[in-house]
């Protein structure tokens, strides 16, 4: 079953087209690196595949099922999906409540709350500091959370910007096993934006290049590294493309 289809899908803002995808097919049970040089629109194309930015033109399909962007559908559709941004916004309240958040728009209450909270911050390894306020957490701490608060969803889809960012080197190997985790453990398929090569191809098993909106290389992580088929590939990796 393919998870995303994409066809012919434009966006722009005022004058400047910042997406421009001809096509882009996504499976289920892989992680995926999105690249490609600031302004690429690759956060863009991340909220056009959470169903939080309409595109002007062309047609999505998830799951076998044409989105119509409607606000039913949207709803839907959103709850198979989570989204953690860069710097993911922390309730001023304590690390539990945070994380079960959603699950009370959800209108999941008592013991099965607790349940999933305590698995999503044992998960996460944060389960120690499920009392303690949320906003006083380190980035590194506040990703975490934020990566349970969307894994106790049970998402099909877990969409990544930049989840390591400005980290720690320990954090940002914690985190890389956590992702590796959402994929194993709670069967998410990861899409995650990454300026790090390097973590692109620890994580991936399939990577995503684009450029100035449109997609310039999808390939198989090995394939893309080792065996690039655009020239603007080799100048991406070597560091000598013109922005």
């Amino acid at each position: 079953m393919k998870l995303f289809e994409l066809a012919g899908i434009t966006k722009r803002f005022g004058s400047r087209t910042v997406l421009d995808i001809s096509e882009l097919t996504l499976y289920p049970d892989r992680i995926y690196a999105i690249l490609g040089p600031n302004g690429a629109g690759k956060t863009t194309l991340l909220r056009v595949l959470n169903l939080l930015l309409p595109p002007d033109s062309g047609k999505i399909r998830f799951m076998e099922v044409d989105v119509d962007h409607s606000e039913r559908t949207r709803l839907a559709l959103s709850r198979e999906m989570c989204m953690v941004f860069q710097r993911p916004y922390m309730f001023r309240t304590n690390v539990f409540e945070n994380v079960a958040y959603g699950l009370r728009l959800r209108n999941i209450a008592g013991r099965e709350l607790r349940d999933k909270v305590t698995e999503a911050l044992r998960f996460v390894g944060m389960l120690d500091f499920a009392r303690r306020p949320a906003h006083k957490l380190s980035s590194g701490e506040a990703q975490r959370v934020a990566l349970a608060r969307a894994l106790a969803l049970r998402p099909r889809v877990l969409l990544l910007d930049e989840p390591t960012a400005n980290l720690d080197p320990a954090s940002v190997q914690a985190l890389e096993n956590i992702i590796k985790g959402c994929r194993e453990e709670y069967r998410a398929t990861v899409i995650m934006v990454t300026h790090n090569l390097f973590q692109a191809k620890r994580l991936a098993h399939e990577v995503v290049l684009l450029h100035e909106g449109r997609i310039i290389e999808h390939q198989d992580t090995v394939g893309f590294f080792n065996s690039p088929k655009d020239i603007k590939t080799v100048q991406f990796l070597n560091g000598t493309m013109v922005y």
